[in-house]
């Protein structure tokens, strides 16, 4: 009895899978294609807004003189800035909320790859606003250009 009940069980399962099978798209690529543009057009459309209010890093040890993700070299006092989804180039003012001091930097690189991070900022950039020796603080960015 229980060995007939098991098949059962088995067959069920498997004609499920099937049938949800059957009603996606015709390619599991062309799924993750639409959901990763979606995704992107939402945080484009947040970035590009009146703002974001976030956690903000800054980076630049072992990057000095390396390439960033626009092909520039990096330059750990120069006033620039990863972001994931702004264009190479934009310019964005960061303002710290704990200490109320801004700076305006430029995107040339992606990032930040850490989770729950907004914006990652180069050590200068960072010690314009106070950042630096805390290393993370509550930040709102603001598209300029």
């Amino acid at each position: 009895m229980l060995s007939v009940l098991a098949g059962l069980a088995g067959w069920l399962a498997g004609a499920g899978r099937e049938a949800a099978a059957n009603t996606g798209p015709a390619t599991p690529a062309a799924s993750r294609r639409g959901r990763r543009t979606r995704r992107g057009q939402a945080a484009r459309r947040r970035a590009a807004g009146t703002g974001q209010t976030g956690i903000a890093a800054w980076y630049g040890p072992g990057f000095v003189g390396r390439r960033t993700a626009s092909g520039e070299r990096f330059d750990p006092h120069a006033m620039a800035a990863a972001h994931r989804t702004l264009p190479f180039g934009a310019r964005v003012r960061v303002t710290s909320l704990d200490t109320g001091r801004s700076v305006v930097v430029r995107i040339n690189d992606r990032g930040p790859h850490t989770l729950g991070r907004i914006i990652d900022l180069t050590e200068g950039a960072a010690r314009q606003i106070g950042l630096r020796a805390r290393g993370v603080g509550r930040v709102r960015i603001e598209r300029l250009s």
